[in-house]
C-alpha cells in the first residue's frame, strides 16, 4: 500500500508496503535483530552488490525493520525514498557529504540549531567543505553567496531557537535555477509542513524528537524527493555526473534512474556510499521504537501545538518577560511565512526572553519542578533549557545572537501534559 492519497494520520499507521510479516502474519513490524542475510544464490548476491536489484545485504546498509520506517516517512513527506541513520546530526552530515567534496561549499541559513552551526562552521571546515551563512530574511542572500563551487542550500523549517519560518519556496526556486538542491531540516514541523511540496529537494529529520516522541531512542533520516534533476547542470553536481569510483566508474545521475526505474539517486548514494563506508546506521530496535512513535505522531503533535499556543499566550502577559518568540505571534514577512508553510498549527516550541538576562535565565531553570531540564526537544514531556549557558555556549556571543540566542532566552518544548499543570510550574518558576 504505497498510495499517497491517504491523510497523514493514516500514513503514519499504514504507510509503505508492509501489511504483515510474510512468514508469521504478524501485524506489528518485527524487530529483525540480525547483521546478515542469506542470499538466494550467487546471481542474487551479485545483483544486490551491483545495484541491479535492491535488497538486504548487511544491516549496516539496510534492514527490514528500518525499511518500514523509511517507507512510511518518505510517504509522509511526499518523497520517493528515505535512508535512516544513527542520529539527526548524522542525517545532516550525510546530506552535505552526499553533495560536497573538499573545496566545495554550501550556503546555509543563519537560523540553526547550535549543534548544526558548530558542525557546519568548524567540523566541515576542517574537512575542507566551506559553509557560508545567509540571513534568510531576504532569500536573495542565498544567491549572493553562491558561486561555481556551491553544491547545496540548507535550512530548518522552524529553526530552533529563532522560530522564524524559513522561506522554502523562494530559496528552492533560486537553487533550481542554478542547479542547487535545497535541503530542509523538518524536525520541528512534522505533519505541519511539507517542504517537498514547496520545492525542497531533500528533507532531513532528527527522529529523536517528535517522531520518536518519548526520549528513548536516537536516530535520523534523509528523505529524497525524487524531483531534483541531477544531470541538468552537470558542472554543479560533479558527484552525480562524473565517473564514481565506488561503482565501476558509473555516472550515478544517469545510471541509477535507468537501472532502478526511479530518480532515487540521492538516496542510493547516501545508502550505498556513505552509509556503507561511514557506518552510521540505525539499530533495528531503535527503528522499531520510531515506528511506534510515528503511529501516534499526528495525535501527539496536535496536543503539543495546542498547549504551546496556550503557553505562549500566557507568557505574553507576564511583566518579567521582555519578548515571547512563537510563530503564531509573528508579524510582517515572518507572519506571512508562518501562515504559508505551517498548515496545521504553529509548532510545539516557545521561546521567551527574561528581562533580567543571563542569571535570571539560569535561576528560572533551577526553579522548575514539573518541567524537565534536558538538552532535547520533542518528548511527550515539557522540556526547558537556557541555551546561552548550555546548547549554544560553545558559540561566540556574536554567533549566539545570529542564531537567536540572547542571554536571558529560555526555550520550551511544550509537552502533552495538562495545560494547567504546565502553566502552574512556569508561574512558580518565574
Amino acid at each position: 500500500m504505497t498510495t499517497t492519497s491517504y491523510h497523514p494520520e493514516t500514513i503514519a499507521v499504514h504507510g509503505g508496503s508492509f501489511r504483515n510479516d510474510a512468514s508469521t502474519n504478524s501485524v506489528a513490524v518485527p524487530i529483525y535483530q540480525t547483521t546478515s542475510y542469506q542470499f538466494n544464490n550467487q546471481e542474487h548476491a551479485s545483483n544486490l552488490f551491483s545495484l541491479k536489484e535492491l535488497g538486504n545485504i548487511y544491516t549496516r546498509i539496510m534492514n527490514p525493520t528500518t525499511a518500514v520506517l523509511e517507507e512510511r516517512i518518505a510517504q509522509l513527506e511526499g518523497g520517493l525514498a528515505a535512508v535512516a541513520v544513527s542520529s539527526g546530526q548524522s542525517a545532516t552530515a550525510f546530506a552535505i557529504q552526499n553533495l560536497c567534496q573538499a573545496g566545495d561549499n554550501i550556503v546555509s541559513s543563519t537560523d540553526l540549531y547550535g549543534g548544526t552551526w558548530n558542525q557546519f562552521a568548524n567540523t566541515f571546515n576542517q574537512l575542507g567543505i566551506e559553509v557560508r551563512f545567509a540571513d534568510p530574511e531576504d532569500p536573495m542572500n542565498f544567491a549572493k553567496l553562491t558561486d561555481e563551487k556551491t553544491r547545496g542550500y540548507y535550512a530548518e523549517t522552524l529553526p530552533n531557537p529563532k522560530l522564524n519560518v524559513f522561506p522554502i519556496e523562494e530559496v528552492a526556486k533560486i537553487g533550481k535555477q542554478k542547479g542547487i538542491p535545497l535541503i530542509v531540516d523538518n524536525t520541528a514541523a512534522p505533519i505541519t509542513c511539507k517542504p517537498i511540496k514547496h520545492g525542497a529537494s531533500i528533507v532531513v529529520h532528527s527522529l529523536t524528537k517528535w517522531i520518536g516522541g518519548h526520549g528513548t531512542s536516537i536516530g535520523g533520516i534523509i528523505v529524497d524527493s525524487g524531483k531534483f534533476d541531477w544531470t541538468k547542470f552537470p558542472d554543479k553536481q560533479p558527484l552525480y555526473n562524473k565517473p564514481d569510483p565506488n561503482y565501476w566508474g558509473w555516472i550515478l545521475g544517469k545510471v541509477v534512474p535507468e537501472v532502478l526505474g526511479a530518480n532515487i539517486t540521492f538516496a542510493v548514494r547516501a545508502r550505498f556510499v556513505l552509509l556503507r563506508d561511514m557506518g552510521s546506521c540505525l539499530s533495528p530496535t531503535n527503528a522499531f521504537n520510531f515506528i511506534q512513535g510515528l503511529e501516534t505522531l499526528p495525535l501527539r503533535f496536535k496536543q503539543h501545538q495546542k498547549n504551546a499556543y496556550k503557553v505562549a499566550d500566557y507568557l505574553l502577559k507576564n511583566n518579567k518577560i521582555s519578548k515571547v518568540i512563537y510563530p503564531g505571534f509573528q508579524i510582517g514577512v515572518y507572519k506571512e511565512r508562518s501562515d504559508k508553510y505551517l498548515e496545521y498549527g504553529k509548532g510545539p516550541l516557545v521561546g521567551f526572553e527574561l528581562k533580567d538576562g543571563f542569571e535570571s535565565g539560569k535561576k528560572f531553570i533551577d526553579n522548575l519542578k514539573l518541567i524537565y531540564h534536558v538538552a532535547n526537544i520533542g518528548d511527550a514531556r515539557t522540556l526547558a533549557i537556557h541555551p546561552a549557558s548550555t546548547t549554544h555556549s560553545q558559540l561566540s556571543k556574536e554567533d549566539q545572537l545570529k542564531t537567536g540566542v540572547t542571554p536571558g532566552y529560555i526555550r520550551l518544548s511544550v509537552g502533552i501534559e495538562h495545560i494547567d499543570d504546565i502553566l502552574e510550574d512556569i508561574e512558580q518558576a518565574l
